[in-house]
């Protein structure tokens, strides 16, 4: 009820300024924000929950719990696939997964399957950017012309996200 409360109050601002909003339902676990997450403390989506919460808020986008997490994976995550499937024929908006830059393409696919519209892989591009960043000092001690160091780690983050783009089936889309 109180999630429900907050997030009409934030719908009713964002809509006056023409803002969507996309909430989450459940904890994810990881950490993101500096926040932790732990992964006893996740808690899955509940169906029914995701049902009321859609339809009581009015919310444009609902981000799921269903096994993914902020941040690094310590393993290969398990996603709750009878779970989407649920909440997706109970909700009738988009279906978000957040924390989703360790999941396997295969498991990334089934998800867009069974319904989901949108895939947070923020961990991705950001490993990608600083793993270049690393490259390009190490083997360049001396540079100091920004423009060199960042110019690699911008088009390394740009590669990535035009395969994901690939990978989730938006290539052509806009």
């Amino acid at each position: 009820k109180e999630n429900i409360d907050i997030t009409n109050r934030v719908i009713e601002v964002a809509r006056a300024v023409g803002v969507s909003v996309e909430a989450e339902l459940g904890k994810i676990g990881g950490t993101e924000d500096d926040i932790s997450v732990d992964e006893r403390e996740a808690l899955f989506t509940d169906p029914e929950e995701a049902r009321i919460f859609a339809e009581s808020t009015g919310v444009d986008a609902l981000a799921i719990a269903i096994g993914t997490a902020h941040g690094q994976y310590k393993g290969e995550p398990k996603l709750d696939f009878p779970r989407l499937e649920k909440i997706k024929g109970l909700v009738k908006i988009p279906i978000v997964l957040h924390g989703s830059s360790g999941v396997p393409d295969e498991a990334i696919q089934e998800a867009i399957r069974l319904g989901v519209r949108k895939i947070n892989i923020d961990t991705n591009i950001r490993e990608a950017f600083v793993r270049e960043v690393r490259e390009v000092i190490a083997a360049c001690p001396n540079e100091i012309d920004p423009r060199k160091i960042l110019g690699p780690a911008k088009k390394a983050m740009t590669e990535l996200i035009r395969e994901k783009i690939r990978l989730f089936g938006s290539s052509g889309k806009a």
